[in-house]
């Protein structure tokens, strides 16, 4: 693991849960910690050492350029992920597809949350261990 927290700004946290309360459980990060001015996504167990991902309260936060891109191990997940997404109210929604702009190897779906904050779920593949 390459990160050990993710802490992304939000306007409005009531709005805004309703696309990660679906999509990062959904990842396994079902150990949601709420307060008036957060909520953080950790993974079952009680341990707070691993990686998590939180939303901040940020009233003045406005989205930017940026992209948080989640993993997927294969590409049935991220097909399964997109969908959630799109049904939890994901905006600028693309459907999962092969990003060849990137490499012939890389399947994600593309989609913004109620902030415009951009988020990605992708798998890449291995050409060598792997058929298309």
């Amino acid at each position: 693991m390459l990160y050990d927290h993710i802490d992304l700004r939000v306007s409005n946290l009531g709005e805004i849960r309703l696309l990660y309360d679906a999509l990062l459980p959904a990842m396994g990060f079902s150990d949601i910690v709420a307060d008036q001015d957060s909520v953080c996504y950790y993974r079952p167990g009680g341990d707070r050492s691993n990686p998590f991902l939180g939303l901040m309260l940020d009233p003045l936060h406005r989205s930017n350029r940026t992209r948080l891109a989640l993993r997927a191990p294969d590409r049935l997940e991220v097909d399964r992920l997109a969908e959630i997404a799109r049904s939890a109210g994901a905006t600028a929604f693309e459907p999962p597809h092969v990003c060849d702009e990137y490499t012939p190897f890389y399947y994600a779906t593309f989609f913004e949350d109620s902030d415009g904050n951009k988020l990605e779920i992708c798998y890449r593949q291995n050409p060598k261990t792997e058929k298309r």
